[in-house]
């Protein structure tokens, strides 16, 4: 329960407002005793002068101290809030009519007492409590017995220990209830508007955290995501913004799960297409190892070389599929990276047509180069991208009869090189065409090289690493032609 967001800002704003509650009650009281002494100062400023002048305190110029004692002795009984002392100018205290028992102090400070009596609007003017070496208290002062010849001060407390502690026992029961329902009825209303409040911020955290929850107990929310996307039309804020990164996240993560989808269901194929390929030869192989072995004494001379001659191309064949195998899992895995330089696309082209010619002239097929020669410098790797033409030459040459032409023709397409490879075989159906880059396709048309080649898929990779692409369609006078296309150097 305590592990939701809505409970612990419940909980933050509950702690909050009580925190509030407790230092709105210490304000109240400090602010409250501040302007009770203001108030008291303000109306009693003259108490000190005129019980000097309405007791007759000062007579032929000189303090009269059994005046002063009667005055001790009488407001002790009759008006215990208040205390007096007598100091003399060093602010040493001469008498009193408090309790001795309660006296802490032997002296109190002079300064706000010429502040007191320098600056008449001031208030509150706090000075020494004899009864304690900390506590300041609200006073009256006059000095005696005149102001032009001192000889001391008549120093009145205004709040004395008697009515402090009849001021603190009403002023605790009356604060400490006012305090209560005030702090009560703001936690009341404070709690309730905040909950609202927090309702309505975490609302959309909820439902977000619950599609959260739904993508990851399902395999596919998009429906929810839906929904969500047209509740919220714009980014509106912080918890807008991070749907939005939900959704965007959840779209790429569906997209990585659907291609992992697609290689798994790639990769099995493979698999099988591979187990086909390599047991084929590989059974001819030991067939023909174990005839000869089994029969060695019966075969002639030229029948035991035509099994070697078989087993070993069996073996050849078998060596050159793995070696395939071993580079299209080599670019898949980007282990081999390519080397991107420029370079002379027609002098490469001219050397790959070179290498190859010897042996298209055995089939009786020929190689021709075409369009553009003046060609610009392209980027690309020279090694791969020599691989790539010789892929797609070789086959060519499995697919075209004997007597026809290859032809290679050269051109540039706004920023890029085009290098198409053309065939004048029996062309590709209209099946097939979606699936000759496919890794081990076997297509329904032309020759047959004996096995389902990776050749093409290790072209299409190449050329991908390479930020090239390679594409195939059939010619209208027949044949197909493998276009490949490499950017141009700046």
């Amino acid at each position: 329960m305590f592990r939701s967001l809505y409970t612990k800002l419940a909980v933050g704003l509950f702690i909050l407002l009580v925190s509030v509650g407790l230092v709105y009650v210490f304000i109240s009281i400090v602010s409250l005793q501040q302007y009770n002494a203001s108030i008291n100062q303000e109306l009693h400023r003259g108490l000190a002068k005129d019980l000097v002048s309405d007791r007759n305190l000062v007579k032929e110029g000189r303090l009269d101290e059994q005046a002063l004692k009667a005055l001790f002795e009488l407001y002790m009984t009759i008006n215990p809030s208040i205390e007096i002392y007598l100091l003399d100018t060093e602010g040493r205290i001469l008498s009193y009519s408090a309790d001795p028992d309660k006296i802490k102090r032997n002296r109190v400070s002079l300064a706000p007492i010429r502040q007191f009596l320098n600056d008449p609007t001031q208030y509150p003017v706090l000075g020494d409590d004899p009864r304690s070496h900390e506590r300041e208290k609200a006073f009256s002062v006059t000095p005696v017995p005149s102001a032009e010849n001192p000889e001391g001060y008549l120093y009145v407390v205004l709040r004395g220990e008697e009515y402090d502690a009849v001021q603190m026992m009403a002023r605790e029961g009356q604060v400490i209830r006012m305090s209560a329902w005030a702090v009560l009825a703001s936690l009341v209303v404070g709690m309730i508007a905040g909950l609202l409040v927090f309702r309505m911020l975490t609302r959309r955290l909820t439902r977000l955290t619950q599609l959260v929850e739904a993508f990851e107990h399902q395999e596919d929310a998009t429906a929810d995501r839906t929904t969500w996307r047209s509740q919220r039309p714009h980014v509106r804020d912080e918890i807008d913004y991070l749907g939005v990164t939900f959704d965007r996240m959840a779209d790429r993560i569906g997209d990585q799960m659907e291609q992992l989808r697609e290689k798994d269901a790639l990769r099995r194929r493979l698999v099988a297409q591979v187990s086909h390929d390599l047991r084929t030869p590989l059974a001819s192989m030991q067939g023909y190892v174990e005839s000869l072995r089994m029969k060695r004494a019966e075969l002639s001379d030229e029948e035991q070389e035509r099994f070697l001659s078989i087993a070993l191309s069996e073996g050849h064949r078998l060596g050159h599929l793995v070696n395939e195998l071993f580079e299209l899992a080599s670019l898949e895995a980007r282990e081999k990276q390519p080397c991107v330089e420029p370079f002379a696309p027609a002098e490469l082209v001219q050397d790959v047509v070179q290498k190859h010619t010897p042996e298209a002239a055995k089939h009786g097929q020929s190689l021709t180069v075409t369009g553009n020669r003046s060609l610009p410098m392209v980027r690309g790797d020279l090694g791969m991208t020599e691989r790539v033409l010789d892929n797609l030459i070789i086959n060519a040459m499995n697919y075209s009869a004997s007597g026809r032409a290859i032809e290679l023709n050269l051109g540039v397409q706004g920023d890029r090189l085009v290098v198409a490879v053309n065939d004048n075989g029996p062309g590709i159906s209209q099946a097939d065409l979606d699936h000759v880059f496919d890794p081990l396709y076997r297509g329904q048309s032309g020759n047959d090289s004996g096995h389902a080649g990776l050749g093409l898929a290790i072209a299409r990779r190449i050329m991908e690493l390479q930020g090239g692409d390679i594409d195939v369609l059939n010619r209208p006078q027949g044949g197909a032609s493998f276009v490949v296309r490499l950017p141009l150097s700046d």
